[in-house]
């Protein structure tokens, strides 16, 4: 289903290689800790330094005998190093590791989402802006309700990827701590200036209180904001996809030239990744629901959340970017019909100037409830017979009593209901 082409940064992070590499990484900062501290000799840091290595066949070969991950990539290095390798991972825990990697992971990964969501935040800002006076209906209940502007809708969906960049802003903050404080995190068997060294060559924050590892509320915040943005984009996907139904035809995904809809009905062009997006939001929110639930462990530690984390925190990023890129696609390729909206707009027969008819006659005296029913029953008659609401209003002696036919023409404007729409996309940030 994911496309490699469109990962080539995102999903290197989760590669073996580069997990690895990280691990060694670490490793090796800590030695460089500990040789500022004077517990390890300087010539066997440089020996570390330069002969400190890996082959992944050799790791994955050790960890079918010793059934440990960290072990095995300790004992292929050990290998390369040789005698000095009596100081690499010194006083140190596997999730000391393996933690601090993840963190690094997470936050790298952040880094290129981030990317991509400013990337879809610019493409929504240029629909806005071109359809910022587009006129529209707006449907509540998807009934026809009061016209908007297509940029409206459009802005509205600019300030939700706002929220949600400061959302993800915050939760890779969260995510991007380590911890180098050894077996249950009293740092019995290592000096807290190691932890310090690491985290600071590592562009991270030390956790200030850790068990055997980084708790688990933190890998939670990231992954349900992952899924706030999968739902955001959700919606507005749905959005599209009810727009693009024919009898609406308001708006249409891209469509590439040789691409077929259906392999039975020649004519179909189905808001297919649209609907791809809908339907991958809900891998995310079933992602964070599991990283949920791996927030509450026993003690100072269990392994129930790491078999859990390797699913779901590589998938839910590497998807996240996908969902990003396409969906950033379908933005700037959609088609937007202005004729179309206008034509629905109009297909209710006036009716949407109805609260306008009522505040109208209530400025005139009449009690709310009295205009209520003199707007309504006019309402109904038009939906029953499709007469133009407007004539059925100056056909009714009842209202044309207090109204002029010229403040009649007055309220059935569609300008009244736009007059706004600068104010809201300045208050927006939009001009």
């Amino acid at each position: 289903m994911i496309e490699r082409y469109t990962l080539p940064e995102i999903g290197r992070i989760w590669e073996q290689e580069h997990k690895f590499r990280t691990w060694l990484n670490i490793e090796i900062a800590a030695c460089e800790a500990w040789a500022e501290l004077g517990k390890i000799p300087k010539e066997a840091l440089a020996d570390i330094k330069a002969k400190a290595d890996f082959e992944i066949d050799r790791i994955n070969e050790i960890e079918e005998t010793v059934h440990h991950d960290v072990i095995a990539f300790l004992t292929a290095v050990a290998e390369k190093v040789g005698d000095a390798s009596k100081y690499i991972h010194l006083g140190m825990t596997s999730s000391d590791v393996l933690d601090t990697s993840l963190a690094v992971q997470m936050r790298d990964a952040t880094e290129l989402i981030m990317e991509k969501l400013k990337k879809l935040r610019e493409e929504l800002v240029k629909k806005a802006l071109e359809h910022k006076y587009t006129i529209m209906t707006g449907r509540t209940h998807g009934v026809h309700a009061e016209p908007i502007t297509f940029g409206l809708k459009m802005a509205l969906w600019v300030e939700e990827m706002d929220r949600n960049i400061t959302r993800l802003e915050q939760a890779k903050d969260m995510i991007s701590v380590g911890k180098i404080s050894g077996a249950v995190g009293t740092f019995a068997n290592i000096d807290p200036r190691v932890e310090e060294h690491v985290c600071k060559r590592l562009r991270l924050k030390p956790a200030k209180v850790s068990t055997q590892i980084i708790q688990r509320d933190r890998h939670a915040q990231f992954l349900t904001t992952l899924a706030v943005i999968g739902s955001s984009i959700e919606k507005m996907a749905t959005e599209i996809r009810n727009l693009q139904r024919t009898d609406i035809l308001e708006v249409e995904e891209p469509f590439a030239k040789g691409q077929k809809g259906s392999s039975a009905m020649p004519h179909k062009r189905n808001p297919m990744m649209s609907e791809r997006m809908a339907g991958l939001a809900r891998v995310l929110r079933g992602n964070a629901l599991a990283a949920l639930e791996n927030v509450a462990l026993w003690h100072e530690r269990d392994l129930t959340h790491s078999s859990v984390e390797r699913v779901i925190i590589p998938d839910s990023t590497i998807l996240m970017y996908y969902i990003l890129v396409k969906f950033t696609d379908i933005i700037a390729g959609l088609t937007v019909y202005p004729e179309n909206m206008l034509r629905n707009l109009e297909g209710t027969h006036g009716l949407v100037f109805s609260q306008r008819l009522l505040l109208a006659l209530v400025d005139k005296g009449i009690l709310r409830e009295t205009a209520y029913t003199l707007v309504q029953r006019n309402a109904l008659e038009s939906w029953k017979t499709h007469q133009p609401f407007k004539e059925l209003i100056l056909n009714d002696k009842d209202i044309m009593e207090h109204l002029t036919p010229e403040e009649v023409d007055e309220i059935f404007n569609y300008d009244y209901y736009v007059r706004h729409v600068d104010y809201i996309f300045k208050r927006a940030g939009l001009e």
